[in-house]
């Protein structure tokens, strides 16, 4: 199987990376391969070792947002507004200047699409009052779904080394959005969001060029290498990829595309076990790939990688051979918007929202019934 001699590959490259701090390693890079109807996984390898999640953080403040929108405490409509905390967060931004407004599904398409640091925090203040706020129900949701290797300290993915997921919990979390808010699909189907004269481009190339692609996520900071999470509708069938610390955007799409053409190829057969049965690693640290991929020896570790997976490489075979039109959302904003307050602050005497998770509304993963957090009571705000 073309998989398992690119493993064995892989194996022999490694095996040069001795000077470079990966001896005695007992861990590889993470990938996952789940059918989505049954929540079974057809492949893993290290799917339950703590990661950092980079980008694909931005899967989780959608589901809480999503959340937030079904509770009644926004709605698509809602004014959002950059604030001088969003601005000045780094790239990948947008940069749109403090006070300027838009609606909550133009800021969701701008996250979702463009992975802008600077929204996701807007969107974090205008959904919860605070980004401290928000990612306490980011946390509070992770703790609901049962993503034990997972941990957030923002709301956007920038480099924090508490910061901290699984393949396993990141394909849970995706089940949650895809199963539960179906109707913001094209969210994560879209290519290109159009802002003025510009174009801003998701980095999940599959969705052009990979046939029955229809998300989810990119995400990289030095810590973490490339990350992806990938779902794909094809011929009846209904899959997951995730993908973790690829050396490149070449490995991580030619990668994710290997996969889900064994699994279209019936050439993973499955494991009989549910994603729920992959354990986490909790006592484990997260690895750290920064010394990999942005330190001095990067360049020796990327060839090495290109050597041990030329797929996609020039002159080299492809998994990525379709053409597929690009879905657009064009975007406008609302101009500067000013003395237009955020939701108050929690007061100090008011219930944790943990204490108020109740049976519904509630949220389908796997073959589980989950609870989720109750809408945020009126006097809260917001």
């Amino acid at each position: 199987m073309l998989h398992r001699l690119t493993k064995s590959l892989l194996v022999l490259a490694l095996s040069c990376l001795l000077a470079f701090g990966f001896a005695g390693r007992a861990w590889a890079l993470p990938e996952l391969v789940v059918d989505m109807r049954t929540g079974e996984v057809l492949y893993q390898e290290d799917a339950g070792v703590p990661w950092h999640p980079a980008s694909l953080t931005k899967l989780m403040t959608a589901l809480v947002t999503f959340n937030a929108i079904a509770n009644g405490r926004v709605s698509l409509d809602s004014l959002v507004t950059v604030s001088r905390r969003a601005l000045a967060e780094p790239p990948s931004k947008v940069g749109l200047p403090v006070d300027t407004g838009m609606t909550l599904e133009v800021a969701l398409n701008l996250m979702i699409v463009k992975s802008a640091n600077d929204i996701a925090v807007a969107v974090a203040e205008r959904v919860s009052g605070s980004v401290e706020k928000f990612v306490d129900e980011m946390n509070q949701m992770a703790s609901v779904l049962g993503l034990s290797a997972t941990h957030f300290i923002n709301p956007n993915g920038l480099d924090d080394a508490r910061q901290t997921v699984s393949a396993r919990d990141l394909a849970i979390l995706t089940l949650a959005i895809r199963r539960n808010f179906p109707q913001y699909a094209d969210l994560f189907r879209t290519s290109v969001v159009k802002l003025g004269n510009k174009d801003l481009e998701s980095n999940n190339n599959l969705l052009t060029e990979f046939a029955g692609t229809d998300g989810m996520k990119t995400g990289f900071i030095c810590a973490a290498g490339l990350n992806m999470v990938v779902t794909v509708d094809r011929n009846g069938r209904q899959l997951l990829v995730v993908v973790l610390g690829a050396s490149s955007a070449r490995e991580r799409g030619e990668k994710a595309a290997q996969l889900l053409t064994e699994a279209l190829n019936g050439e993973l057969r499955g494991t009989g076990k549910s994603v729920f049965d992959i354990p986490n690693l909790t006592r484990m640290a997260p690895p750290n790939m920064r010394t990999s991929l942005c330190g001095p020896d990067a360049k020796t570790y990327v060839a090495n990688q290109e050597a041990a997976f030329p797929y996609g490489l020039d002159g080299q075979p492809t998994f990525l051979q379709d053409s597929i039109p690009p879905l657009t959302y064009r975007a406008s904003t609302l101009g500067r918007v000013r003395e237009v307050p955020l939701p108050l602050p929690r007061p100090a005497s008011a219930p944790l929202l943990r204490q108020s998770i109740v049976a519904t509304p509630q949220i389908n993963v796997g073959n589980s019934t989950i609870p989720l957090p109750r809408p945020r009571p009126a006097w809260l705000g917001g």
